[in-house]
């Protein structure tokens, strides 16, 4: 199968889903030059947030490590441990902070 994300009206084939490891990142160029940090859960549901960490401007996102708290998928910065929720991109330490949220598919 492959996963496609939703991008300016457009499903974007972008790899294999067989390429992501459950727990762990993957990022991907866009055609508009932005990011997308791509991740499968260990149950295998499929996510993908911009790569761009907003506290420090980064493209690291998809090198950070995947949990979970009070049934929230997030991955934690690298950087500065802030926490993202995958499904809905919103800082979970910091109300006011989100990230973009790719709606994805496996094709």
């Amino acid at each position: 199968m492959r996963l496609e994300l939703s991008h300016a009206d457009d499903w974007l084939p972008i790899c294999d889903t067989a390429a992501l490891t459950p727990g762990r990142g993957m990022a991907a160029l866009l055609p508009d030059g932005r990011q997308a940090a791509l991740f499968r859960d260990r149950s295998g549901r499929l996510y993908a947030i911009d790569n761009r960490d907003p506290f420090t401007g980064a493209q690291v996102l998809s090198r950070g490590l995947v949990g979970s708290a009070e049934g929230r998928t997030f991955v934690a910065s690298p950087l500065l441990k802030q926490r993202f929720d995958l499904e809905t991109g919103r800082c979970l330490d910091d109300d006011e902070v989100s990230v973009a949220v790719y709606p994805v598919r496996a094709a």
